[in-house]
């Protein structure tokens, strides 16, 4: 199933790498390929398209295995990072570098992953203090109501502060909001791409942690797992997975939450499978909807976070009705 889905991500990337307003026939783009192409197509091709596939595969797994994770780890199949406020926060601190830093002179790609971490941090703290209770275990559905919450409070922040930007940056940060994968050059995904690869090794490294966890605190403990370390480890590579993502390919709210539960029904719960099948589906989805916002006219450059929602929301009012 694994190899079958990788096969179909591939498929989906050249069909995404022939489309767009400058159509190129297949033969065209092998011959870029071969380093037989113009300068014209081998400035599309290498410039434009291929990083931006790079950086939906990348933005894809990242969401997809970081909702996996959080999923698990709460056993509740709500959770996801845009769920629980993580996206918003670490939204909120990239806002402030572009609306902040970067017109104070201070631009670093570096920057803009790091301080989506830490604001992806920031608000799991907040959350993880606002629903802790002393003597009681901490309840997933308190966690991500007060996520819910929260995510609120650090959207009427993220206004705020759009309200002082000037026109070009809140179109930015507005477009950002929806999910505009604006992050595709090379400089970024040099840094995006090792973020992503190292950190869902590990969580695939720690699948039996994750299957034993998925079983509850108290069998988990009866197992000999540190139950406490291994939360702490695995939450921070989930929050760490979601704010790279979330930096330079904005709020995919559903790929987060859609992405474990497709993996799920093609594989079974086992993480060792889970993890990056469901990374693959969030590459997948991700892709496939950039490809049909480059390829089809809508009458302005829509966003891909807005196709998603649309090809999404029908899947997930399914799952609402099926989980009545």
């Amino acid at each position: 199933m694994t190899f079958g889905l990788i096969l179909l991500t591939v498929f989906v990337a050249v069909i995404s790498i022939n489309s767009g307003k400058m159509n190129l026939a297949p033969s065209e783009v092998w011959q870029v390929l071969l380093g037989n192409g113009t300068s014209q197509q081998e400035l599309i091709v290498y410039d434009f398209r291929l990083p931006r596939i790079v950086l939906a595969i990348l933005v894809g797994i990242g969401m997809g295995a970081s909702g996996t994770i959080m999923q698990s780890l709460l056993r509740n199949d709500m959770a996801s990072p845009g769920t629980l406020g993580i996206s918003s926060g670490s939204g909120l601190f990239v806002l402030l570098y572009i609306g902040i830093f970067s017109t104070k002179g201070f631009s670093s790609p570096f920057a803009i992953p790091i301080l989506a971490f830490i604001g992806g941090i920031i608000s799991a703290l907040i959350i993880f203090f606002l629903s802790y209770n002393r003597g009681r275990d901490i309840s997933p559905t308190g966690l991500i109501l007060t996520g819910v919450a929260v995510s609120s409070g650090y959207s009427a922040l993220t206004t705020l502060v759009t309200l002082k930007l000037d026109d070009q940056d809140m179109e930015f940060i507005q477009r950002w909001q929806a999910g505009n994968l604006w992050g595709d050059e090379w400089r970024y995904l040099v840094i995006l791409a090792p973020w992503v690869i190292l950190l869902l090794i590990y969580t695939i490294y720690k699948s039996r942690v994750l299957n034993t966890l998925n079983l509850g605190n108290e069998t988990a403990t009866g197992l000999g797992v540190a139950v406490k370390p291994e939360f702490i480890g695995l939450s921070l590579a989930s929050i760490a997975l979601a704010s790279g993502s979330v930096a330079l390919g904005g709020n995919f709210f559903f790929v987060g939450m859609i992405s474990p539960h497709m993996a799920r029904k093609l594989v079974g719960p086992n993480h060792k499978f889970f993890l990056p099948v469901s990374g693959i589906i969030g590459a997948i989805i991700i892709l496939l909807s950039d490809t049909i916002t480059r390829s089809i006219s809508f009458g302005s450059d829509v966003p891909t976070g807005i196709v998603i929602t649309v090809l999404s929301t029908p899947y997930f009012l399914y799952l609402l009705a099926k989980a009545n």
